[in-house]
C-alpha cells in the first residue's frame, strides 16, 4: 500500500477526523443532572452523626415506620418504630448504613454507601443507593442499571444465599447482575448480604452458633520476637500518612505491634515469669489480655482521652461484636522482655472483659483514625483492621473451622476458570508465535504469506470476538488512571484482582512492552485494533482496494502527536477530577464497541464509531495511530523495549520497506520508531526475501552471474586466468557481506 501525496481530498479527510474528536469531547463533558449518587455529598451527619435518619432517606426502606431511632449497637443499626397489631407503636424493623457494617471497594477501589432497612422476620424491606464513585456508571451505563439491581433485594431474607446468575446453586437465590458492570454488581451484593446478615445476628434474627470456650494446651517456651512473630503470635500493623490524608515523609501515621498474652509461652516471653504471674494474678477467667506497642505521627492511646472516658483509637472485633477500652481496662507496660523488640513510643496492655470474646476463634484488632480530605478540607472516621489468631499449637484440638467468606475476586476467578485457561492459552501462543518470527517470515514471501499472516489473522478474529465481545477484556486508559490514582493514594490487590481478563491482560502487555515494544499488543492482541484491521481487509474484499491510501508521511509524522496530546490530557484531567477524566475517557470508543454496546448509546457515538470504522475501510488503523490514549501511553515505556526488529546498513539508503509499511514507522534513514511500529513484519518479510529487498536481488544476481561464469568456462573449455576467476568470487563475497 503505498502512500497519496498530499491533496485537498486528503487534508479534508484529516481535518474531519479532528473535527470529529473535537465535537465528541465538547458532546461528553458533564451535563447537569446526571448520575444524581456519582460522588454525591453526604453530610458527615449520616455518616457518623447519632441521627442517621435525621440526613438518610430511611422510610425510603422502611415505609411502614413512623419513628427511628439514634444509632446504636456495634456495628450500628437504627431501630423503626411502627404501629402494631393494637394500635400501640413497637418495633417492626432495622434501618442500617452499609458502611457502617462492612468495607468492600467496588471496581473504583471506594465502597457503594448504601441503606438498606430489614423487618423484625428479617425480610429486606428496601435498599438505596446513596453515593457511589463508578466509572463505568458515569458514562455509557446508565446509573439507573445500579438502582433496578438493588430493587431485586426487596422481599428476600438477609441470611439467604444471594448469588449473581441464576441456575448455579440449588440454594442460592439468582440474581440479574448488571452487563458491563458485572464486578460493581459483585462487590454491592456482598455489601448488602454481609450488612443484612451481621445486623440479624446482632439483633437476635439469625442466631449463631454457641462456640466452646477456649482450652489452652501446656506449652510452656521462651521465644525471641522475631520467633513469636514468625509464628503469627505477633502481628504487626502499618498505616501509612498518605492514607489518613498526611505527609509520608515525616514516616508512618502508625507502626504498631500486637500479641495475645494469656497462654504462657507469649505471656512469659514478653512479660517475663514475674510479669506475666502478677497478670494473670489480676484477671477473672473471663478476662483476656493484649499487648500494643507502637510509634508514629499518632499515639493509639488517643489525644482525648480523660479519667473514666473510652480509648476511642483502639477496638477489638470478633464476628459482630464490638469490644472497646475504659481506664479501668488499660494496665502500664513498662518493659519488654525479648532483647529483639523493636523500637518503639508508647506501650500498654488492655484487658476485653467480656466471657462472649472467644480467643479460640479469630479477631481483629481495629485502629480508628480520622482522615483529612485534602480538596474538600473536612474529615472524617477510617478505620484500619488487622486480624489475629492465635497459633494452633497453643490450642486444645488446634483451631476450630472457621468458614470465612470468601474474597470477591476468589469467587471471580473460580468462576472462570475454563476461560481463564483458554484466554492464557491464547496469550502464551501469541508469544510463541512471535518468538519464531525469524523463521516464520524466512518461509514466507511478498506475494504470498501463509506461515505469518493466517495465524495472525485467526488471533484478530479471536481478540475481536472472545476477548472483546465475549470477555469485553478491552485494556482501557481508564484503567491506567485509576491504578495511576491507586498509587498515589491507597494501592489495594483486591480492587486490580477482581477482573481476572483484564488482570492477567495487563501483566501480558507490561511484559511484552518492555520486551518488544507495543506492538505486540497493539497490532496483535488488541480488540478495537483487531476491528479495524479486520475491517480494512473487508474494504479489500468488497472491492475498496485500489481506493485504501495511507495518509502523506509528512502529515501523518504531524498528526500522531495527537494521541500523546489526549492522553497528557486525561492524565492531567484526572488529577483535578476523576469524573471529568472520566468524561473525557469516552473518547475510546471501547466502552461502547464492547461493553455498553452501541445500540445502548446515543447518536454521537453511533456517528464517531462510524466514522472510525468508515475510515478505517480505506485507510490501515487511523484510530490507534492517530487518537489512542492508550497506544500512546503504551508507546512511551516502549521506546525503551530490550529487543527490536533487524536493520541493515543498505537500509539508511534503500526506502523499499518504508514505501509499505502501513504504521508510517520506519523514517527516511530506514530506523523503526518502536513507538510507532505494531509488529505486522511486512518489512521482516522482505527484509528475507532475495526477490524484493534491493540488497539482497543485488546479491543474489551477482551469484547468478558467477554461477553462468563457471558453468561456460566449464561447457565450452575456455581458459580462464585463476586470478580472474577469484576476483569475480571475492566481489560476490563481498556483496554479500554488505548485505
Amino acid at each position: 500500500m503505498k502512500p497519496i501525496k498530499p491533496s485537498r481530498t486528503a487534508w479534508q479527510q484529516t481535518l474531519a477526523l479532528l473535527s470529529l474528536v473535537l465535537a465528541l469531547i465538547i458532546l461528553l463533558l458533564p451535563q447537569p443532572g446526571r448520575a444524581a449518587t456519582y460522588e454525591a455529598e453526604l453530610p458527615e451527619q449520616l455518616m457518623h452523626g447519632p441521627d442517621l435518619c435525621g440526613f438518610a432517606p430511611c422510610r425510603d426502606v422502611m415505609p411502614q415506620a413512623t419513628r427511628f431511632s439514634q444509632r446504636k449497637g456495634s456495628p450500628t443499626y437504627v431501630e423503626a418504630f411502627g404501629a402494631g397489631k393494637d394500635g400501640k407503636e413497637e418495633i417492626v424493623g432495622y434501618v442500617f448504613l452499609s458502611t457502617d457494617v462492612v468495607d468492600i471497594p467496588a471496581y473504583s477501589g471506594k465502597p457503594v454507601v448504601t441503606l438498606i432497612g430489614m423487618d423484625k422476620k428479617g425480610i429486606i424491606s428496601g435498599v438505596r443507593v446513596l453515593k457511589h464513585s463508578e466509572p463505568i456508571l458515569l458514562a455509557g451505563i446508565p446509573e439507573s442499571v445500579l438502582l433496578d439491581f438493588v430493587k431485586q433485594y426487596v422481599g428476600k431474607s438477609g441470611d439467604a444465599k444471594l448469588e449473581i446468575g441464576h441456575g448455579g446453586s440449588a440454594t442460592g437465590a439468582g440474581l440479574d447482575a448488571i452487563s458491563g458492570a458485572t464486578v460493581t454488581a459483585i462487590a454491592e451484593n456482598q455489601v448488602i448480604s454481609r450488612s443484612a446478615y451481621e445486623i440479624g445476628r446482632q439483633v437476635g434474627i439469625f442466631t449463631v452458633e454457641a462456640r466452646p470456650p477456649a482450652r489452652f494446651t501446656a506449652v510452656d517456651e521462651r521465644l525471641n520476637w522475631d520467633q513469636l512473630a514468625a509464628e503469627g503470635s505477633i502481628q504487626h500493623m502499618v498505616v501509612k500518612a498518605s492514607e489518613v490524608g498526611g505527609d509520608n515523609s515525616a514516616g508512618p501515621y502508625m507502626d504498631l505491634y500486637f500479641g495475645y498474652l494469656n497462654t504462657p509461652t507469649i505471656g512469659k516471653s514478653i512479660l517475663g515469669e514475674q510479669g506475666y504471674r502478677r497478670l494473670m494474678e489480676d484477671l477473672k477467667p473471663t478476662d483476656h489480655a493484649l499487648f500494643i506497642i507502637a510509634k508514629g505521627q499518632a499515639s493509639f492511646k488517643g489525644s482525648g482521652f480523660v479519667r473514666g472516658g473510652i480509648y476511642d483509637r483502639i477496638q477489638v472485633r470478633q464476628d459482630a461484636l464490638s469490644f472497646t477500652f475504659r481506664d479501668t481496662d488499660y494496665l502500664n507496660l513498662y518493659r519488654l522482655v525479648p532483647g529483639d523488640t523493636p523500637e518503639f513510643k508508647e506501650s500498654a496492655i488492655f484487658i476485653v472483659r467480656s466471657a462472649q470474646f472467644n480467643p479460640a476463634w479469630p479477631w481483629q484488632l481495629t485502629l480508628l483514625a480520622n482522615k483529612q480530605d485534602n480538596k474538600t478540607n473536612q474529615r472524617s472516621f477510617i478505620h484500619f483492621d488487622q486480624e489475629y489468631w492465635l497459633p494452633a499449637r497453643y490450642l486444645e484440638g488446634g483451631h476450630p473451622k472457621v468458614v470465612k467468606p470468601e474474597a470477591l475476586w476468589k469467587g471471580i476467578w473460580s468462576s472462570r476458570i475454563p476461560e481463564i485457561v483458554l484466554f492464557v492459552a491464547l496469550l502464551a501462543a501469541t508469544v510463541i508465535l512471535y518468538s519464531q518470527r525469524d523463521r516464520l517470515v524466512r518461509m514466507s514471501n511478498r506475494k504470498s504469506k501463509p506461515w505469518i499472516s493466517r495465524p495472525r489473522t485467526f488471533l484478530w478474529i479471536a481478540s475481536v470476538g472472545f476477548f472483546g465481545f465475549y470477555l469485553k477484556a478491552q485494556p482501557s486508559i481508564t484503567q491506567v488512571m485509576t491504578w495511576f490514582h491507586s498509587l498515589l493514594n491507597q494501592w489495594k490487590w483486591e480492587l486490580f484482582l477482581s477482573d481476572p481478563f483484564i488482570f492477567i491482560f495487563w501483566w501480558f502487555i507490561i511484559a511484552s512492552v518492555l520486551l518488544w515494544g507495543r506492538g505486540l499488543f497493539c497490532g496483535w492482541l488488541c480488540p478495537f485494533g483487531s476491528l479495524q484491521h479486520l475491517t480494512f481487509k473487508l474494504g479489500e474484499i468488497i472491492g475498496l482496494k485500489r481506493y485504501q491510501r495511507l495518509l502523506p508521511k509528512a502529515l501523518h509524522d504531524k498528526l500522531r502527536w495527537v494521541k500523546y496530546g489526549v492522553f497528557a490530557v486525561l492524565v492531567g484531567v484526572s488529577l483535578y477530577s476523576m469524573e471529568l477524566a472520566e468524561h473525557l475517557a469516552e473518547i475510546e470508543p471501547f466502552k461502547t464497541t464492547f461493553l455498553v454496546g452501541v445500540w445502548n448509546r446515543t447518536w454521537p457515538f453511533w456517528v464517531f464509531i462510524g466514522a472510525i470504522m468508515g475510515f478505517s475501510l480505506i485507510s490501515e488503523r487511523p484510530y490507534c495511530k492517530y487518537i489512542c490514549p492508550l497506544g500512546a501511553g503504551l508507546a512511551i515505556p516502549g521506546r525503551f523495549r530490550l529487543f527490536g526488529l533487524k536493520r541493515k546498513a543498505e537500509c539508511e539508503t534503500c526506502h523499499a520497506c518504508a514505501s509499505g509499511c502501513g504504521s508510517h514507522a520506519i523514517d527516511a534513514k530506514g530506523k523503526i520508531d518502536q513507538m510507532e511500529c505494531l509488529l505486522c513484519l511486512d518489512c521482516m518479510v522482505m527484509y528475507y526475501d532475495d526477490h524484493a529487498c534491493p540488497p539482497l536481488v543485488k546479491e543474489r544476481k551477482r551469484r547468478s552471474n558467477a554461477g553462468e561464469a563457471l558453468t561456460r568456462i566449464g561447457a565450452d573449455g575456455y581458459f580462464v586466468s585463476l586470478d580472474s576467476l577469484r576476483g569475480t568470487l571475492k566481489s560476490a563475497k563481498a556483496d554479500k557481506e554488505s548485505a
